[in-house]
């Protein structure tokens, strides 16, 4: 995988292609999935694919005129900085606000990749191109709009989530929520194997307050060390990695707090309600921020949760 900076203005190019070769395609599958329920989104969304169409063609226009003929093949995965998306437009019935809120996020980090290549390139009529590319996906959200105004009746129309909002659920929701899952489930087996191994809320106390800043620093590293976000606005890497690492700590030091009473079982008990209580916050937030439908996120929350908490008094009482 190479880093953006590494790339020479012929790869930058056909990146570029292929990103809205891409992004094109999506759209199209985004039009073609939404057309039975929702006619007018959908050609809303065969709108913004003729756009990247054209997009598409200049840039192949430049490339032969610039390199020949051959176009080699780099996509957004061979790159570092690109966030992973989720294969929405795979998935039937489509969720209309799950959709529109990907297709906002593209738009911002297309033209944050326009931006970068641009600044970046010593071409003058390569640079032009990127500038005047970068431009036209600036407004690109703001013509949406205009679409929106023209095609969607307001009984149709779902609320419209800005890409402000995505960003936002990029860089501080979506890491928190994964360091939040991390800390509340994966140090519950290590507390409770070792609360019903030693009768002891002193030393469950000591193996919890291990296994949660253990498990904050592990998480804080590998998620700042996942993605520099220079092309998908996910925010500096480190921020990120505080986030996540902070949030794994507070998920384990939760249930991990109550152990510092003096009576074991009441100890044990307050524990068993603060896990409770964090399973309950993370279905929340799943619920709230990334879309999961409440029976969906509780499921599998409440099943992972349950399954290392059995692991640990298993393995504690043997």
């Amino acid at each position: 995988m190479k880093k953006f900076e590494e790339l020479t203005e012929r790869e930058v190019l056909a990146l570029a292609i292929g990103l809205e070769e891409e992004d094109e395609r999506v759209y199209a599958d985004f039009a073609e999935g939404l057309r039975p329920d929702y006619p007018a989104t959908a050609a809303m969304f065969d709108g913004m694919r003729e756009e990247e169409s054209g997009h598409r063609r200049r840039l192949i226009e430049l490339f032969q005129q610039k390199f020949g003929e051959h176009i080699p093949l780099i996509r957004r995965q061979d790159v570092r900085g690109f966030v992973d998306r989720p294969a929405l437009w795979l998935v039937r019935p489509l969720r209309i606000e799950a959709v529109r809120k990907e297709a906002s996020t593209m738009e911002v980090e297309t033209r944050r990749f326009y931006e970068k290549a641009s600044a970046r390139t010593q071409d003058a009529s390569i640079r032009q191109l990127l500038d005047d590319l970068a431009y036209e996906e600036r407004e690109h959200e703001e013509r949406a709009q205009e679409l929106d105004k023209q095609k969607l009746p307001d009984n149709v129309k779902a609320d419209e989530e800005v890409a402000q909002r995505r960003l936002f659920v990029l860089q501080i929701v979506q890491p928190g929520l994964a360091g939040l899952m991390d800390g509340s489930v994966s140090t519950l087996a290590p507390v409770f194997a070792a609360a019903f191994a030693t009768k002891n809320s002193h030393e469950a106390f000591l193996v919890g307050l291990a296994a949660s800043a253990g498990a904050g620093i592990s998480m804080g590293f590998a998620e700042a060390l996942s993605d520099d976000g220079s092309l998908t606005g996910r925010g500096h890497p480190w921020v990120r990695g505080v986030i996540c690492g902070a949030m794994t700590a507070l998920g384990g030091i939760g249930h991990t707090l109550p152990f510092l009473l003096r009576d074991f079982r009441v100890a044990l008990w307050a524990a068993g309600a603060v896990v409770v209580a964090e399973l309950a916050v993370i279905t929340w937030v799943r619920r709230r921020y990334m879309d999961t439908p409440w029976i969906s996120a509780a499921l599998q929350v409440g099943l992972g949760g349950a399954l290392v908490f059995i692991t640990g008094v298993l393995i504690g009482k043997s």
